[in-house]
């Protein structure tokens, strides 16, 4: 209601035109302390054993490239002049952007020997994510028929 002055004149009230905004961010903080708490239990890992499956092969039009990770470690590429000749780093990402930048859908193959290191084969996927390989693939071979898995039930 519009106040009278007192020469009965009315003034008129202005509006407030400004938007209160402790409600949103009240509420925005307390959504904030709600992820805070969950993300770490989120991420948290199980500690399981990968059975072994055997997969359908993959269909492709164009040939992949290979990588292959012997037991030592050594990186081998199946492109190339000498392919039986171990690679440096610098070479197999080279090598593999050389082979984007041709075909940008090519997919990679590592092809790793059972007996090599996680390490080596994660190092491996790290070079070919650098080079930009779009796809990467494992080559494995089909679990045999008489072996069971080692996971235990429930």
């Amino acid at each position: 209601m519009p106040s009278v002055n007192a020469s009965g004149v009315r003034k008129k009230r202005r509006l407030n035109a400004e938007i209160n905004v402790v409600p949103y961010i009240d509420v925005m903080l307390v959504l904030l302390v709600i992820f805070m708490v969950t993300a770490p239990l989120l991420t948290q890992g199980i500690d399981v054993q990968l059975p072994q499956t055997s997969a359908n092969p993959i269909s492709s039009d164009d040939q992949p490239v290979t990588l292959s990770v012997n037991s030592s470690g050594q990186f081998f590429l199946d492109i190339g002049t000498d392919t039986s000749k171990p690679l440096a780093d610098d070479d197999v990402v080279s090598r593999v952007t050389a082979v984007i930048t041709q075909k940008p859908q090519t997919m990679i193959l590592v092809r790793a020997d059972g007996r090599v290191s996680y390490e080596s084969v994660a190092h491996a996927m790290s070079l070919l994510q650098s080079a930009g390989a779009p796809k990467i693939g494992f080559v494995t071979d089909g679990a045999a028929p008489d072996k069971k898995s080692k996971r235990n039930p429930g």
